[in-house]
């Protein structure tokens, strides 16, 4: 199983940001990877006065960029927080998706940790136009979106998988980052053309027995993806519900308690351009919990994006 070697957490200096790099830090120390943490200073609106500033522009620039390096050497060396993990800061001035999707390359790193809220970076709504190209970038690495102050490990972690490539990726991923959490296996299924053989007169009974035997098929598979993962069968549980897949994790999350999801991105062309599969956007949208983005290991990242 390859280890989690170079975590990467991006902060506007915000609270919310904040639970992000706690988490980071939370992250590090249990998988003992290197952890960086990144400032984006973005100093676009300085462009604006730059003509009625002339060579004042480059000390207001070198001053904002001496206030920031000063405010993140705060906050990594609060102990409350750090755990022991030395962290490597960086600021850099530049577009927020930019610096991260660039600083991401340069140090190989495993995964991403942002803050799904902030003031400047992810500033708006979760799906906000920064959000949206972050997660279109990455498309070669998973990305933390933290939404909870992480007051301790993560301890429930709801992994629902359709069984593509991407959902054994994800359940991989789960044991490397939670070792210690219980896994909750979900599928969501239905069974095809339902409505239509309501609607042709095919009687509830045999529906119902297309449902059980779908549902047994389900459970089947998800037993058989945790023991490929070598996942002992007390650190986790199946679910096979039957419905709407992002209703249906929505409802679970809140009634299994759980403070990580694990979901795959599963964009086609037309949906990339609007964020995401539309099971995703709505999860990032109406969970309450963190939720870790896993790319679709069958799509290299694209150098247009």
């Amino acid at each position: 199983m390859t280890p989690i070697r170079h975590i990467l957490a991006a902060t506007d200096l915000s609270p919310p940001a904040r639970h992000a790099v706690n988490r980071g830090f939370q992250l590090a120390a249990a998988s003992g990877a290197r952890y960086t943490v990144l400032h984006a200073l973005h100093l676009g609106p300085l462009d604006t006065l730059r003509g009625l500033l002339g060579d004042g522009s480059a000390q207001i620039t070198q001053g904002l960029e001496a206030e920031a390096r000063e405010a993140l050497a705060r906050q990594l060396a609060d102990p409350a927080h750090h755990q022991g993990v030395a962290a490597s800061q960086q600021v850099r001035c530049g577009s927020p998706t930019d610096v991260i999707t660039a600083n991401a390359d340069a140090v190989d790193a495993d995964l991403l940790v942002v803050g799904a809220r902030g003031e400047a970076f992810l500033r708006h709504a979760l799906l906000g136009s920064t959000a949206s190209r972050l997660l279109r970038k990455s498309t070669a690495r998973p990305v933390l979106m933290v939404k909870l102050a992480p007051q301790q490990p993560y301890r429930r972690v709801l992994v629902p998988v359709d069984f593509s490539p991407a959902s054994a990726e994800a359940l991989r991923l789960a044991r490397r980052l939670t070792p210690g959490a219980h896994l909750i296996l979900m599928h969501v299924f239905h069974v095809p053309f339902e409505g239509r053989l309501s609607y042709a007169g095919v009687d509830k009974a045999a529906i119902h027995t297309y449902r059980r035997r779908r549902r047994e098929d389900a459970l089947q598979h998800l037993h058989a993806l945790a023991a490929d993962a070598g996942v002992a069968p007390g650190c986790y549980s199946v679910l096979v519900p039957h419905g709407d897949p992002a209703q249906q994790i929505i409802a679970h999350e809140h009634e299994h308690d759980a403070d990580l999801i694990l979901i795959g991105k599963h964009g086609t062309e037309l949906t990339e351009e609007l964020l995401l599969g539309s099971v995703t956007r709505r999860v990032l949208s109406e969970s309450r919990s963190d939720v870790l983005i896993i790319p679709d290991p069958r799509r290299p990242a694209s150098p247009h994006l």
